[in-house]
């Protein structure tokens, strides 16, 4: 059986990656009008006195976004139960590497802006990974980029994304709901309850899930967590204690396409309109601007590499079979592409349209040139043609 990926062809990255440019031509065209009342659209779910309504946006990144973490965080679990990932000095490299991939880029924009009221709050920007894109300029290379170096990406850009996500509710959350915060720890031990009475079927962890995300969407906490705490309750095994043909293979197996070819496109398309609008020239010499590019661009790769090679020297983490550490560097530079985790970060730590502009400008300029190095780095180093 052969296991998905996210995505698994050429094919799949350059939809990724033409959605992205589709969305960035049309908020900069007479359609921008267009294209920000389709995402600004209200879009409610009701039952009795009780629902959710918010924009359409906000459903493609708080709920298909959850999917998409649903599926990573099968294939991690699965990695890490039978896979690469059961060896713990292997594992220990990605988490290594995520934690310097955050603090140094981190680092970069506090020296940057210590001397600049506000600016401050921002530092969270440059820490983050946005693993859709990051994934899909690795697919673009194809077949001659080895397994692991994909696994140890989609591991370390998880790992990065969930300290994102744990930055946000401690440091840009205003208002936690402990209701909703409780009803989503009941939820988990039931999750927990169904795995350990070997409960197979998928249906009930399904719908348990479904009530998770929404309590953990109404906590404040970010929703795509919700996805990975299901993924982690699927149970591995079948009943003759084979993964091949358990829960967990049927469920990735089920989504990964729905994964590669409906939701990545369509978050691309809905996160990557950025318009240029009041991006002056004179936003390039801000230092808001320039931590969140420096961060990204050159953070990042050093964060990751510095963070992974201590690891190994220390005992704590080994090089799995077939990575290289110029390999780690090119995974490196990818994870420097914060985009849409970057973006929404800032939009948490600012308000006013100049520092906004500032934001946009740092982003999507570190994150273009973290992915074009990245990519030229690693057709290089690995030797693959692309046609």
């Amino acid at each position: 059986m052969t296991r998905p990926r996210i995505p698994t062809e050429v094919a799949a990255g350059g939809v990724l990656l033409l959605a992205a440019i589709a969305a960035l031509i049309v908020s900069n065209s007479g359609l921008s009008p267009l294209y920000e009342a389709l995402l600004a659209t209200p879009v409610g779910v009701h039952a009795g006195g009780a629902g959710i309504e918010k924009p359409l946006l906000l459903w493609i990144n708080d709920g298909l976004m959850a999917v998409f973490f649903f599926l990573v965080g099968l294939e991690i679990k699965r990695e890490a139960r039978v896979g690469q990932l059961a060896n713990l000095k292997v594992l220990a490299l990605p988490l290594a590497a995520a934690i310097g991939g955050m603090a140094v880029p981190a680092l970069i924009y506090a020296l940057l802006n210590a001397g600049t009221p506000g600016a401050l709050k921002g530092w969270a920007i440059p820490a983050a990974t946005d693993i859709a894109f990051a994934l899909g300029i690795l697919a673009t290379l194809g077949t001659r980029i080895p397994a692991g170096l994909r696994l140890f990406l989609m591991a370390l850009a998880v790992i990065d994304d969930l300290g994102a996500i744990v930055i946000i509710a401690i440091f840009y959350t205003a208002e936690l709901s402990t209701a909703a915060l409780g009803g989503a720890v009941i939820l988990l031990l039931v999750l927990a309850v169904l795995n350990l009475a070997g409960v197979r079927r998928l249906t009930p962890y399904v719908l348990v899930g479904a009530a998770l995300w929404v309590f953990v969407l109404k906590s404040g906490v970010h929703a795509t967590l919700a996805g990975v705490a299901l993924a982690f309750a699927i149970p591995l095994h079948d009943r003759h204690g084979h993964a091949q043909h358990g829960p967990l293979a049927h469920a990735e197996h089920t989504v990964a396409p729905w994964i590669t070819w409906g939701v990545l496109p369509v978050f691309a398309f809905a996160n990557a309109g950025v318009s240029f609008a009041g991006l002056g020239l004179a936003a390039l010499t801000e230092t808001v601007t320039l931590g969140i590019a420096f961060g990204l661009l050159i953070g990042k790769p050093v964060g990751v590499v510095l963070a992974a090679q201590l690891a190994v020297k220390a005992g704590l983490a080994e090089l799995p079979t077939g990575l290289t550490w110029p390999l780690i560097t090119g995974a490196g530079l990818l994870a420097g592409i914060g985009f849409t985790m970057s973006l929404f970060i800032g939009g948490l730590a600012f308000s006013g349209p100049e520092a906004a502009a500032q934001v946009r400008l740092g982003v999507l300029g570190g994150s273009v040139l973290a992915a074009v190095l990245g990519y030229f780095y690693l057709r290089r180093s690995t030797g693959a043609h692309v046609g």
